[in-house]
């Protein structure tokens, strides 16, 4: 039978969650990008999850089962065992505690080769049984979720970071933003995109855009994103302050090429960050881009090449900031040329660069657990 660092790999995520966001976009993205270098991939998830329409439409099977609650991990497990066992899987890979806990139980009866959780969010874990007990090793979407798990117990070698995916933008984009909005021709358009939540900063970047805006005529925001009860929050306080020409919520959009495209400057000052892979987007778009230096977002923006990164709650540094770049149309140039060469020549964030590098860890991974395992037989047999 050819070994796993010869052959293609059964590979099964699952995902507990209901939405279709960030998370479960990385796990569809990665689940084709895997299928497209040769290797099986499958998906459990609940029912009623979007994941599962979605999942399906790309021609991906799945198993579907309730979770939640004592009762389904109880029921569930042994069902998990089996889908398992029947497809000789070689990696269950989860994604959330849920998840973690039926489907990973389900493994370990099962003997799956290989557990791994992929840990997407910056908040502190309040049970580190998903990513001690359960899982074989830990996948992170940055260094700095890597170092936070370490730093709360998980051994630094059972955890690996494997960058979320972009998808590139065509070159040729003929925005219509400008066109859509009436903007001058002279106009400088700042672009946020985001979910509208609290920690995102919306209101930070407002605060430090206002007076920049009031003697500088040619300026424009344009916020991208939805989420009540802030867009209508944020409706209001836009009209008090007499920018409602000239900042323009466009909601949920579709078309964020486009709009990235129709735009000179990117800005989210988002106060909590996993990775924020927005702003490798925003990079391939050519635009520079203005952050906050938490989470991950240092590894996304390179401070002074391709954007400028500000102190947390820094106020006064945003606007600083984001007036250099409205100020200096060279530097913005530069840096734009900068964030193209690094998302689109380096590879690190491509589907491609995903795939190869979960590969590789996994066949890591595995061998390691072979190797485990070939130490406990031999004890054994002693």
């Amino acid at each position: 039978m050819p070994s796993s660092t010869d052959r293609s790999l059964r590979i099964v995520h699952s995902e507990a969650a209901l939405g279709f966001a960030g998370q479960e976009r990385r796990i569809l993205k990665e689940m084709r990008a895997m299928r497209e270098r040769g290797h099986s991939v499958e998906l459990i998830c609940r029912p009623e999850a979007k994941l599962f329409k979605a999942a399906t439409d790309a021609g991906i099977k799945v198993h579907t089962l309730p979770m939640g609650g004592l009762m389904n991990l109880l029921r569930g497990a042994p069902k998990v065992r089996r889908i398992l066992r029947e497809g000789c899987f070689d990696v269950l890979n989860t994604h959330s505690r849920i998840d973690t806990l039926l489907a990973g139980l389900g493994a370990r009866m099962a003997g799956t080769p290989l557990i791994v959780r992929t840990r997407h969010l910056t908040n502190r874990v309040n049970s580190m049984l998903a990513y001690t007990w359960v899982p074989h090793r830990v996948s992170t979407v940055s260094n700095h979720v890597r170092e936070t798990l370490i730093e709360r117990g998980v051994p630094a070698n059972r955890v690996a970071t494997i960058y979320s995916p972009i998808t590139l933008p065509p070159t040729d984009i003929q925005s219509t933003l400008r066109e859509e909005l009436n903007l001058p021709e002279d106009a400088i358009v700042v672009c946020c995109v985001a979910i509208l939540r609290a920690t995102k900063g919306h209101r930070e970047l407002i605060e430090a855009l206002r007076p920049l805006m009031e003697t500088r005529p040619q300026v424009h925001l344009v916020l991208v994103g939805n989420g009540s009860p802030l867009f209508e929050q944020l409706q209001a306080l836009i009209e008090d302050i007499g920018l409602a020409d000239r900042i323009h919520m466009l909601g949920f959009r579709h078309d964020v090429a486009n709009i990235l495209a129709g735009s000179d400057i990117f800005a989210l000052a988002t106060q909590k960050e996993a990775s924020g892979t927005v702003y490798v987007e925003a990079a391939a778009a050519g635009l520079p881009v203005v952050g906050v230096d938490v989470g991950g977002v240092s590894e996304m923006v390179r401070d002074g090449e391709t954007g400028i990164l500000v102190p947390p709650g820094d106020i006064p540094g945003l606007r600083a900031a984001l007036e250099q770049l409205l100020d200096d149309g060279d530097l913005r140039a530069r840096m734009g040329v900068a964030g193209t060469r690094m998302a689109r020549a380096e590879g690190k964030f491509s589907l491609a660069g995903l795939a190869e590098r979960t590969e590789q860890v996994y066949r890591l991974w595995l061998a390691q657990e072979h190797a485990k395992a070939a130490g406990r037989s031999g004890r054994w047999a002693r």
